[in-house]
């Protein structure tokens, strides 16, 4: 582990705004882990614009020399995380809120081949920061300077192997344990201590190799359930033993699983790209068994890996074909097909969605309703970024962060007093 501070040399932030008012401790940002602190991709956020100016809300800053990647940001007690890949290691970095980079930490060796880069998001949890590398390596980091607790390499320790396009998953905490899914041959999901790294349980192999979502934790008939997403099926696991509960294939090209599983009253919503589509997958509990079933199927949506919302009874995500789709949630019907800014990831806050397009960098502003994809307002993202807009956008603390390439974006979308 060698940790970088912010004096290295070709690491730049650039601030836009000369004067940036530090939040009071009482009001830091609080975003910890992929898809924020429910995991549900919804923000609490309040008091946000209802309607960007022409050109879009105001640029804070731009932090430059945080690697290539595609991993989003998490934010706690005054700072901003994420990840990237610089020469040939995987690096955390953490970043103040006026935009000054803090320290960046290697974890081992990076992805080179096919989309280079980090995928995984940085979590936060209790002045700890934890990190999975594209190669399986699991670092535990000081969340105030970067220095290394602990590390271990996931695949070797419990007999996995990568997958085509690396690992992309971000770990969880639940109380005392790290949840990690490596789909081995020596542990399919497993929980480890996260202060020490030692493993709690090893749930038992499924055959499958690993796929690309975050888990979720869900509660059930009395249990708490990890639902994950292997290369070809839904898997659940009892959190406080370990124990299998299902495997409920779940089959797309490529074995790109990538959508983090979304759960809401005894029913999974599990979407892939590659024309595969969209399920609800019904959970049923016989004692102390959970049985999985297929309530309905739908090719309209197949969310690659940009995320989707549940709102109201609805869900809202952009398909394979480009263009932004609304679900009824208990029936699987279609309320719209629009093409918006095009493909791309998403985030939900203060009422509206905020759309991002993986290609053009656009970012629309959506009411979301199921009658249509009615856009508020749109802008285009600073040029300079490199490749894909795959990581997904994130408004907390007044801010939108939007990260492209070896960029990081910071947007004022507080609404004025």
């Amino acid at each position: 582990m060698h940790v970088f501070t912010k004096y290295m040399a070709r690491i730049v932030a650039m601030q836009v705004l000369l004067v940036n008012l530090a939040f009071a401790d009482e009001d830091q940002p609080f975003w910890p882990q992929f898809h924020g602190p429910n995991g549900d991709n919804i923000s609490t956020e309040t008091g946000l614009l209802t309607q960007w100016p022409d050109g879009g809300p105001e640029l804070v800053w731009k932090v430059e020399g945080i690697g290539e990647g595609f991993s989003s940001v998490s934010l706690a007690d005054g700072l901003i995380y994420t990840a990237g890949s610089i020469d040939d290691s995987a690096v955390v970095t953490a970043i103040n809120l006026d935009g000054q980079i803090e320290w960046q930490a290697k974890c081992g060796p990076t992805w080179t081949k096919s989309y280079p880069g980090t995928r995984s998001t940085p979590t936060v949890d209790n002045g700890r920061v934890y990190f999975e590398s594209p190669l399986g390596d699991l670092v535990c980091l000081d969340a105030k300077t970067g220095e290394l607790f602990w590390s271990k390499n996931l695949l070797e320790q419990f007999g996995g192997q990568n997958i085509k396009w690396a690992l992309a998953e971000s770990p969880i905490v639940d109380g005392g344990k790290l949840i990690c899914c490596p789909f081995g041959s020596k542990g399919s999901v497993v929980a480890l201590d996260k202060t020490t790294g030692e493993t709690i349980w090893a749930a038992e192999s499924v055959g499958d190799n690993a796929g690309y979502a975050t888990p979720t934790i869900a509660e059930f008939a009395t249990q708490r359930i990890v639902l994950a997403m292997s290369g070809k099926a839904l898997v659940g696991v009892a959190i406080d033993s370990g124990r299998l509960l299902f495997r409920h294939e779940h089959l797309t090209r490529y074995d790109v699983n990538a959508l983090k599983p979304v759960y809401f009253d005894g029913q999974v919503f599990i979407s892939s790209g590659y024309k595969s589509g969209s399920e609800m997958v019904k959970l049923t509990a016989t004692g102390s068994e959970i049985s999985a079933e297929k309530v309905w199927e739908s090719k309209a949506m197949d969310n690659h890996h940009g995320g989707v919302v549940r709102l109201d009874g609805y869900v809202y995500g952009a398909d394979s074909a480009r263009s932004w789709v609304c679900l009824d949630w208990k029936t699987g019907e279609t309320m719209y097909s629009d093409r918006g800014v095009g493909k791309g990831a998403l985030t939900y806050a203060d009422g509206l969605l905020y759309t991002l397009s993986e290609d053009r960098g656009r970012v629309g502003l959506i009411k979301p309703t199921p009658t249509a994809h009615e856009m508020v307002s749109e802008f285009t993202i600073p040029a300079g970024g490199k490749g894909k807009s795959w990581a997904h956008p994130v408004v907390c603390g007044g801010r939108l962060y939007i990260r492209h390439g070896e960029l990081l974006f910071a947007f004022d979308v507080k609404a004025v007093d």
